[in-house]
């Protein structure tokens, strides 16, 4: 464990926005640049924005903020989050915290392989094509390797191909599938670009012809685990009964999984945009995997220990880069994956798993404990204090009555509101 960082800042949140900056700048040594981009309103120029999209108009706004209190493989980590929802970043940094005693998160990640699919049709007979796609392998892989040589001299490359005959409304079809490296890479461009490269050769070999040629976020060979242990003495009895009650009710019901489930994703997504990740590939390729056993499951998977402790394990595919694409673009998720310390696509699957993890455990002990409502509409009541027009100490003052009321609405904030300014 590195012992000049740790991710178990106490009372990080009652710091200043000032202060929360200085304190993660010093732990992971950020540069001075980087920290400015912390703390202006507006870290990206709109003349990259609008290079970056069609018809910009201007920037969106989330919150960029840190979870605190993680370890994994033995490292402390600070976890950039960018996220709207209040509780998100709270939860995961108490779910790490709550399993620091047993040396946080065990965490890895399979190499990066992408698969990347080519659609032909119009073949008389797909299962003989396909089987002579199959024969051929070798030639057709060396006919490949060209078009992923740009990986290859980063120690990726081509690793696989094999075809299959599919049966579909529009008659059977022949999918050709090829596995690559992409590295540190998410790697749609890289994938895309050997497809493109490789077509014309299926339509020689098979006499069809190629539709989509395009990778599949369903990112199987790119699999992220990781476990963790929570001690009894440190959640109690009783939570680690409800853990294991609200896990079991998620695998047997489908209306369960799917919310349960969206939890994981809270923290995965939050960190995929820090980062400068496709989120939306991440979460296709999570509920995909979900249920590509015939039913929708839960994505974690929980037991009791003979000595009464909890274990919690998450296996879900997580491709994600560190280079390329907005990562390199985003000024912000460059200061992310200096945040994070990771070196490698792999290191941050890690964490991201551990994220989903923590996130997950989180909020399962608060629904079958105390209930998630209270934690959670007491962070959203700053939302409604600052949609009522609060400011400054306003806000807290505001969102503490409505807590210490139950009734976080957005007309009691204005009631309230009003109150607080005729006095």
């Amino acid at each position: 464990m590195d012992v000049k960082k740790t991710s178990a800042i106490s009372g990080f949140y009652k710091l200043s926005r000032q202060e929360r900056i200085e304190k993660i700048s010093k732990a992971c040594a950020l540069e001075k640049e980087q920290a400015k981009i912390l703390q202006s309103d507006s870290p990206l120029e709109f003349g990259i924005a609008d290079r970056m999209v069609e018809n910009a108009l201007g920037m969106h706004g989330l919150p960029f903020a840190v979870a605190t209190n993680f370890i994994v493989n033995g490292r402390e980590v600070l976890v950039p989050m960018a996220i709207e929802e209040p509780s998100v970043v709270a939860a995961a940094s108490n779910g790490a915290k709550l399993c620091r005693e047993s040396n946080g998160f065990e965490a890895g990640a399979d190499e990066p392989v992408m698969v990347g699919q080519v659609q032909l049709v119009d073949i008389a007979d797909a299962k003989k094509a396909a089987k002579e796609l199959n024969a051929k392998k070798s030639e057709i892989m060396k006919d490949t390797e060209p078009f992923a040589e740009g990986m290859a001299r980063y120690g990726g490359g081509l690793r696989g191909f094999s075809a299959r005959a599919l049966p579909t409304q529009r008659g059977e079809m022949v999918i050709a599938e090829f596995e690559v490296d992409v590295r540190d890479a998410m790697g749609a461009n890289t994938i895309n670009t050997v497809l493109e490269g490789i077509a014309p050769k299926l339509e020689e070999l098979t006499g069809g012809k190629v539709r989509l040629r395009i990778l599949t976020n369903l990112a199987i060979k790119r699999m992220a685990r990781s476990k963790a242990i929570w001690k009894k003495e440190a959640i109690g009895a009783e939570a680690i009964e409800g853990v294991l009650d609200a896990w079991a009710f998620a695998e047997a019901d489908v209306f369960r999984a799917c919310t349960h489930n969206k939890g994981i994703m809270n923290g995965i997504d939050a960190v995929a945009v820090a980062t400068g990740n496709d989120w939306r590939a991440v979460e296709a390729g999570a509920h995909a995997f979900a249920a590509a056993g015939g039913k929708y499951r839960s994505l974690t998977r929980y037991r009791k220990l003979p000595n009464g402790d909890l274990e919690g394990e998450i296996e879900l595919p997580l491709a994600v880069g560190t280079i390329g694409g907005a990562i390199k673009t985003l000024p912000t998720a460059q200061v992310a994956l200096s945040i994070l310390g990771v070196k490698t696509a792999r290191e941050l699957a890690c964490v991201m798993a551990s994220v989903g993890l923590a996130q997950n455990f989180a909020a399962l002990k608060a629904l079958s404990t105390e209930g998630i409502q209270r934690g959670h509409m007491e962070l959203h009541a700053k939302n409604l204090a600052i949609s009522a027009g609060a400011s400054g100490a306003e806000i807290e003052k505001v969102a503490g009555r409505m807590a210490e009321e139950r009734n976080a609405t957005a007309s009691r904030a204005e009631e309230i509101l009003h109150e607080i300014r005729k006095k």
